[in-house]
């Protein structure tokens, strides 16, 4: 019997983003609240719910979560639903499918009924909870309905559980739901609803085999809706066998909430676009939409894991609260990622198009595409994570020199054209903090208690002028470090620029802070002690406090994640993070910043690869109970010292000392040649002869064995007995 932790097609819920993927996020809970997306009657009039047939209580319900009139796929569907009649629905991200098909399954669920009355697929586990989540908001004000998701990369017991106590709903992935009818948990004999949500995307994953089981695990009678993005040959021939003379309705792309969203792009150098970003991110401010609070946050999209973990880091050390999500991020810490987001401990989420699906925040107001989609329809599932509920979003595509025809395909595709942008030099950067300082030294003058300060002030200012004296708190303050050497040249002459200088792609200097290279001799993820990699202004290795957490090398922790769970929880600047070295079963971690015991409490608290942190002052290997003191330097040493005498010492005719009279092999013993073996020099006459045979036009070098007739023949080289 398996376990709980058991995995087996549930694997694949937990698709993994390589650098081949092709993949779609969608839109899970199509709460589209834009007027200009209203549907219009046959005879020009406003298409209102009510006027679409829905039961009173679901009326009421729709009402209280502000929504007025449908949108184009909501109006076109809900009827023919209601109708019972099968429904084959097209539509891109933002249109409203799951209001679509959510609406009418809680007008066909008997709320008595404690039986399975409607199963709901969707291809990941992501847009399984977004999905369950709308439809419970739907069903507020419907009496003892309970729906339950269910979906691979968590335990079986309490989603088992919940089926035992009865739902009428269940949203879950496919290869879960084949798990549970397996194991006999769920019961699909009285199912009168199937929806099959983001069908393409399904079939595109390997879905194709369980969704045939499933749809024949379910009665022929029941109703069936299936929502796509696309209509490929796959997707028609699952709807010729699986629906009954249905109903096909489509939403054109130009009907997606891009109309919401300004869309922007930038051609960044692929080596200069960690330092756009980080110039981008530290001056958002400026470009958030009026009525919008300074706190929103961004979403940055990656290609690969290794991305997400690249680019998190960067930023976690350049002081943005930044985290890093992709495919093997367990489930657990994957939700508590996003409710950090949602309530403003987490600033910017760096993620692939997998781990994005279905996320819904409302906080996000600006999507930057650090990798350009492969597929242009990719770009519109992203930039939809923005404009959410009527509010303006921003999206910024970085492109290298070499992406213009991307470009065009995009644009193409959204019908709208992008305005090229420039990124923000490090002068604008440096001029926007030293504004933001100077706007909160009002407020920190009335508080008063600066008496200590003009003091150092009135004795510096003897040398110093009080102007040069502030200008210079307030760079410091900002990041800005000044001018870095001039060029010079090497011992060889050339023009080099010396590894200190510090140049954007304008060649204008850049502070520390926020454009920081990397030095030579710092690795990129840690060294042989498994450190990570520092930028600049980063703690010295060694400074600071020392902390132990129980997270390591087993739990596939990364440096990255470490560094945001701890700047997020703890609430301190991620560059005063410093050393980290993993262990197997434990992390260092050295802190400049002074930690009070409230911070270490929620430090502790915080999760990081499932595991909870219990953060503690490190007390040496000693108290570690670690064999990584001086025992096993010992040993190394004694190694070292000993493996060098020709292994078990000088003993005669074993491992000793080899005669000098004798040649090595491959020593020249006659100064003419190295010596060889007599096979090697049998083969090299062997190949010559072969070579001869084939330009002279012969059997190319085969010959009988022995010469008896059915011997066995040997191409180039013969047999030897040495």
């Amino acid at each position: 019997m398996p376990s709980d932790d058991y995995m087996d097609r549930d694997e694949r819920d937990d698709i993994m983003d390589m650098d081949d993927e092709l993949d779609l996020v969608d839109e899970a809970d199509g709460q589209d609240r834009d007027a200009g997306q209203e549907a219009d009657g046959e005879d020009g009039d406003t298409v209102t719910f009510a006027s679409l047939g829905l039961p009173e209580e679901i009326l009421e319900a729709v009402t209280d979560m502000g929504f007025r009139v449908p949108t184009p796929i909501q109006a076109a569907a809900i009827p023919p639903l209601l109708e019972l009649r099968d429904v084959v629905g097209i539509a891109q991200t933002g249109t409203g499918k799951t209001a679509a098909f959510g609406l009418p399954l809680l007008a066909i669920v008997d709320a008595d009924e404690r039986d399975v009355q409607a199963l709901v697929l969707a291809p990941t586990r992501e847009l399984a909870m977004q999905s369950a989540q709308a439809i419970e908001d739907f069903a507020a004000r419907t009496a003892r309905l309970d729906v339950v998701p269910v979906y691979g990369g968590s335990p079986y017991g309490p989603q088992i559980g919940a089926l035992k106590r009865g739902a009428q709903v269940v949203v879950g992935t496919p290869g879960r739901v084949i798990d549970l009818i397996e194991k006999g948990a769920l019961d699909l004999s009285n199912v009168r609803m199937l929806v099959l949500d983001e069908a393409d995307e399904m079939l595109r994953m390997g879905f194709a085999e369980d969704v045939e089981t499933i749809a024949s695990s379910v009665p022929d009678d029941r109703l069936t809706a299936l929502f796509s993005a696309t209509m490929p040959a796959a997707i028609e021939k699952v709807a010729r066998e699986h629906l009954k003379d249905p109903v096909k309705v489509a939403v054109s792309t130009e009907s997606s909430t891009v109309d919401t969203i300004h869309q922007t792009y930038a051609v960044v150098p692929y080596k200069h676009k960690i330092g756009a970003l980080s110039r981008v991110l530290a001056t958002r401010a400026q470009h958030i939409a009026a009525g919008q609070e300074e706190a929103d946050a961004a979403i940055v999209f990656v290609r690969t894991r290794a991305d997400v973990e690249e680019v998190s880091l960067e930023l976690s050390g350049r002081g943005f609260r930044a985290a890093g999500i992709s495919g093997d991020v367990a489930q657990t810490e994957r939700e508590r990622m996003v409710e950090r987001l949602k309530n403003g401990s987490l600033d910017v989420l760096v993620a692939t198009d997998v781990a994005a699906r279905g996320l819904d925040v409302e906080r996000i107001s600006l999507v930057v595409n650090f990798d350009v989609p492969r597929e242009p329809e990719a770009y519109v599932h992203r930039i939809g994570r923005t404009g959410r509920a009527g509010r303006e979003g921003r999206a910024l595509t970085f492109f290298t020199p070499r992406e213009h025809g991307r470009l065009r395909r995009i644009e193409k595709l959204t019908g709208t054209e992008m305005e090229e942008v420039e990124i923000p030099s490090p002068a604008a950067v440096s001029e926007f903090r030293a504004r933001r300082l100077l706007e909160g030294l009002g407020a920190r003058i009335e508080r008063g208690r600066l008496d200590m300060y003009k003091g150092l002030l009135a004795d510096m200012g003897e040398e110093v002028s009080v102007e040069d004296i502030a200008a210079a708190l307030m760079a410091t303050a900002v990041g800005d470090e000044g001018p870095a050497p001039r060029r010079e040249k090497d011992r060889r002459g050339n023009g080099k620029i010396r590894r200190e200088e510090r140049l954007d792609e304008s060649g204008e200097f850049v502070g520390a802070s926020f454009e920081a290279g990397r030095d030579k001799d710092r690795p990129l993820k840690g060294g042989a002690n498994g450190s990570r990699r520092r930028g600049g202004g980063r703690p010295a290795p060694g400074s600071g406090t020392r902390y132990r957490i129980e997270v390591g090398k087993k739990d596939r922790v990364k440096p990255g994640s470490i560094v945001g769970a701890i700047a997020g929880e703890g609430g301190i600047d991620g560059r005063d993070i410093g050393n980290i070295e993993i262990y197997p079963t434990f992390s260092l971690v050295d802190i400049t910043a002074d930690l009070s015991g409230e911070q270490l409490s929620r430090i502790s608290k915080g999760y990081v690869s499932g595991r909870q942190l219990r953060i503690r002052v490190d007390e040496g290997p000693g108290a570690r109970g670690e064999r990584d003191g001086f025992e096993r330097r010992e040993r190394r040493d004694f190694e070292r010292d000993y493996r060098g005498r020709g292994g078990y010492g000088d003993r005669e005719g074993r491992f000793g000392d080899r005669d000098e009279k004798r040649p090595h092999r491959f020593e020249k013993g006659d100064g003419s040649r190295p010596r060889r073996s007599v096979r090697t020099e049998r083969w090299e006459k062997d190949m010559k002869r072969a070579r001869r045979d084939r330009e002279g036009g012969r059997d190319g070098g085969w010959e009988r064995d022995g010469g008896r007739e059915g011997g066995r023949r040997h191409f180039g080289k013969r047999r030897y007995e040495d």
